[in-house]
């Protein structure tokens, strides 16, 4: 799977890449046409200390699927973002099956 990783106003190290691409690569179990995914890492200017940003598109074959989660740190937002895409991407097998 394509991964294309965009961190905003800040340099995203090798480990928080390697995270990303990890859990990518772990949705792609859930549903075969998974062609890539596109995160964007965003840091909020916000008061609140939860201020990381996860935005993921997951591109699948005549669909995009989409989810924005906003946690205390990168890991958590990306683990929410990748828990309700995989939800949508079981959501989305089953109407495929099911037509």
């Amino acid at each position: 799977m394509n991964v294309k990783i965009n961190s905003v106003h800040f340099k995203a190290d090798k480990k928080l890449e390697a995270f990303v691409t990890d859990r990518m690569e772990k949705l792609q179990t859930f549903f075969d046409g998974v062609i890539g995914s596109e995160v964007v890492l965003k840091l909020d200017n916000g008061e609140t200390r939860e201020n990381k940003i996860a935005e993921i598109r997951l591109l699948i074959r005549g669909y995009d699927l989409f989810a924005k989660k906003e946690a205390l740190t990168f890991e958590a937002a990306i683990d929410l973002a990748t828990d309700a895409l995989r939800k949508q991407l079981v959501k989305h097998k089953e109407k495929v099956r099911g037509s």
